[in-house]
């Protein structure tokens, strides 16, 4: 595993647009205010690009492929999701594309996925509430990480797509766990399906 993914703060920046098909995000050291990693969805169809555009109330249904790449180009990790018209499966790969787990979409009034390993089995939940831009991440009774919104401007958020997000990871992961990587791809799951 990467040495980025040790840090346990992270700033998520959605790039700017008016009328994107794409989702692409930068991500920064939040105390350096330095740039780390890349996020890039790749493998977008020109079908799936029109409905994004012109009929946003079903993008969340989209498919989408994202790989988050450090500043040289290394791949560090990639969310796939697949076409979902209700609940949505996403799967997590490491750089070398082997599947590090699945989050399975919950149905409930609060925005939660099970969070699984790559034999299937819980290894952490992501709650959140239905409104809110507050989602934890917890093992059993335990909080291992938080994600919350960071507002960037009124005039920024009003009208345009972009979202930004701070991700803290608490020191109770391990630095070499793969439970770091799902935590990490789970802020790019917020987004395209929770948040859209």
């Amino acid at each position: 595993m990467d040495s980025i993914l040790e840090k346990n703060l992270y700033l998520f920046k959605e790039h700017l647009g008016l009328l994107k098909a794409h989702n692409n995000y930068d991500i920064y050291d939040p105390k350096s205010k330095e740039m780390i990693l890349h996020c890039r969805e790749t493998n977008l169809n020109i079908f799936y690009k029109i409905v994004r555009i012109f009929f946003r109330s079903y993008k969340r249904m989209t498919p989408f492929e994202i790989e988050v790449r450090g500043l040289s180009g290394k791949k560090i990790l990639k969310v796939k999701k697949g076409l979902s018209l209700f609940l949505s499966k996403i799967q997590v790969f490491d750089e070398n594309d082997n599947i590090v787990g699945i989050f399975k979409q919950r149905f409930s009034f609060k925005s939660n996925f099970d969070m699984l390993d790559k034999r299937e089995k819980l290894v952490c939940k992501l709650k959140g509430n239905f409104i809110g831009w507050n989602f934890k991440f917890l093992k059993g009774d335990t909080e291992v990480g938080l994600v919350t919104k960071k507002w960037a401007g009124i005039g920024k958020e009003m009208f345009t797509s972009a979202d930004n997000y701070i991700l803290e990871i608490k020191d109770k992961v391990e630095k070499d766990s793969p439970l770091r990587l799902l935590i990490l791809a789970a802020v790019i799951c917020i987004d395209m399906v929770i948040k859209e």
